[in-house]
């Protein structure tokens, strides 16, 4: 599964599954609808892909992940940049 590991901020409204996440200092609000039975929290990181929580992930592996997916240089740029150009609203 690939995608940027990302904070969760806060959760922005539970009847909907939306949360706000921070990934690198870029904050948007994603869905959370399919991590329902196992809910992040506010300060846990998650797997974002195309605008939703894939999975709940430890922060070590979000670190690691983080400086692995960096070292791609364009495709990371490529991906924050599609990040932060959607937003689910």
């Amino acid at each position: 599964m690939f995608g940027i590991p990302g904070r969760i901020v806060e959760i922005t409204d539970f009847d909907n599954y939306l949360a706000k996440v921070d990934v690198n200092g870029v904050q948007r609000t994603i869905s959370v609808r399919l991590l329902e039975n196992d809910m992040p929290q506010p300060e846990d990181w998650v797997l974002v892909h195309v605008g939703f929580a894939m999975a709940k992930i430890d922060e070590t592996e979000a670190l690691l992940t983080l400086a692995a997916v960096k070292k791609l240089g364009d495709a990371y740029a490529a991906e924050l940049e599609a990040f932060d150009s959607s937003a689910i609203v």
